[in-house]
């Protein structure tokens, strides 16, 4: 019986008392007192918190991996909500990328109302609807169809801007027309124009925030 008991107690120890194996024993460690042992040491050192950070790195990520588990299975859990949420984020993040790469008419271009808007380039002849005037501050707006009377001056627009409803007291219908106006200037325009061509205006693509004033 007590024969039987040790050999118990040894297969126990052999199996759950063993020295960690992540720490390096000293019957493992080289010999002498010189540089080369101090280095083995270290190296060895040095590969068992690797092997340790390896180890909690794996188990966080299992326990993510559970959690996640735990809120799919959850029964008053939308999946199909979710889905459909993540799928309307990532669409949003896609066009936030888009605008974010800087992108801006080059050259601007002004045009009637026949002429589509959005990002001009040379390729790709569309009138800016992003306009700025680094002169007043102002967005320009554009209203289709329209031009401006001829009384129109610069208190006119200074003292009413941005206000359609006293600023339409000057517009006047005209097909094909687009009439633009920030606080300090205004243009009627039919045909594509480049920007560059008026020297009076103090307009700017407005699409890159980071757009410079026009000399």
């Amino acid at each position: 019986m007590a024969k039987d008991l040790d050999e118990l107690l040894d297969e126990v120890e052999s199996k759950f008392c063993r020295p960690d194996p992540l720490r390096p024993r000293l019957a493992e460690r080289p010999g002498g007192g010189g540089g080369g042992g101090g280095l083995g040491h270290d190296r060895s050192r040095a590969e068992a918190e690797e092997k340790l950070r390896s180890t909690e790195r794996f188990k966080k990520e299992d326990d993510l991996d559970s959690l996640i588990n735990e809120i799919f299975e959850d029964p008053n859990f939308d999946k199909k909500s979710f889905k459909l949420k993540s799928k309307s984020s990532g669409n949003t993040s896609v066009r936030a990328s888009i605008q974010g790469l800087g992108k801006s008419c080059s050259p601007v271009y002004l045009g009637g109302s026949a002429a589509p808007c959005g990002i001009g380039t040379a390729t790709s002849q569309r009138s800016c609807d992003h306009l700025r005037c680094t002169a007043c501050d102002f967005w320009v707006v554009s209203y289709d169809d329209y031009m401006w009377d001829k009384s129109c001056d610069y208190l006119f627009f200074r003292n009413n801007m941005p206000e359609f409803h006293k600023l339409k007291t000057k517009l006047v219908k005209k097909k094909g027309a687009r009439a633009y106006a920030c606080q300090c200037s205004w243009r009627t325009v039919v045909e594509l124009t480049d920007l560059q061509t008026d020297h009076e205006l103090r307009w700017v693509c407005g699409f890159n925030q980071n757009s410079v004033l026009r000399e």
